[in-house]
């Protein structure tokens, strides 16, 4: 029987529900997983026959020692999903600038590099709201919803991170509350499900943390070709990707392509862990 370890956060010592569905279909497939704190020293990762990184929803809070590890992990010989040059580069959100560059519509984003009068920018693009982000964040981590009449607090938050981490600044998309988000799930390459995420009223994070929900939904064409196409862009082919965006004016706009840690929505697809798992199996038999 094969060993892996499902990395997760010390939050989390026991996986979320959510990853706690591949346990069985992955020994169904003689494939023993377990879970393993990434930051605990006492972990024995090279007797791993590979490592699956799940639940480290605290990477951002301590990215050099998250991406020494990853590093420790590749000079041991470990095999590690997604793969290492994919973790980095997705670590820092400067990766949906690559992959606009790569034609994907995304979010309209600018990046500010120096001080810059959020008011003014906003009026400058037309912008009615707009989302500042730190490029190195997680589950909404540090991020604030601002208009050009109520940009106080976006514009403290903004040369924040300006100073330190880089900032950027997304249109705000009203779909998102009226609509809600679509996240499309793709194993190996393949689309597997999607879902819906929706706000808690007056809010507009999506996220559980937040009071945010989701259902499955079946995609139409063009966001599941869209959504292809984002998740098509990265090479090597990713052993699991969701791929974030919203429909604006009959096209899909990529909002984020989640590489690391995301939540993958298994439970919502009754098919998906068991889709999951035979991926998983497949990477470790060097067939992905």
């Amino acid at each position: 029987m094969k060993h892996i370890a499902l990395a997760t956060s010390a939050a989390l010592p026991h996986l979320t529900d959510d990853d706690q569905t591949l346990i069985n279909p992955l020994a169904a497939l003689g494939i023993r997983a377990q879970p393993a704190v990434w930051t605990d020293r006492e972990s024995d990762w090279p007797a791993q026959d590979g490592v699956i990184l799940r639940s480290c929803w605290d990477y951002h809070l301590k990215l050099d020692e998250f991406l020494k590890w990853i590093s420790s992990l590749e000079a041991a010989g470990v095999r590690v999903w997604n793969h290492p040059q994919t973790l980095r580069w997705n670590s820092n959100k400067t990766y949906v600038r690559d992959l606009e560059n790569k034609g994907i519509p995304i979010i309209p984003t600018f990046w500010p590099e120096s001080e810059v009068s959020l008011k003014n920018k906003l009026l400058e693009l037309g912008w009615q709201a707009a989302v500042v982000k730190p490029r190195v964040s997680a589950t909404a981590y540090r991020t604030c919803l601002t208009s050009s009449e109520n940009f106080g607090e976006g514009q403290s938050l903004l040369n924040d991170l300006i100073a330190g981490p880089g900032a950027m600044v997304q249109q705000f998309m009203e779909s998102i509350r009226s609509q809600g988000e679509w996240s499309l799930i793709f194993f190996a390459g393949r689309f597997s499900h999607a879902v819906i995420k929706t706000p808690k009223p007056g809010d507009f994070r999506v996220q559980h943390d937040f009071g945010g929900r989701e259902h499955p939904a079946d995609p139409p064409r063009f966001i599941l070709e869209a959504a292809s196409r984002a998740a098509a862009a990265v090479g090597p082919t990713p052993l699991y990707a969701r791929v974030d965006g919203v429909e604006h004016d009959g096209r899909f706009l990529l909002m984020e392509l989640e590489l690391i840690e995301p939540a993958l929505f298994l439970t919502s697809h009754p098919a998906a862990p068991a889709r999951f798992a035979q991926a998983i199996a497949a990477a470790m038999a060097g067939q992905g």
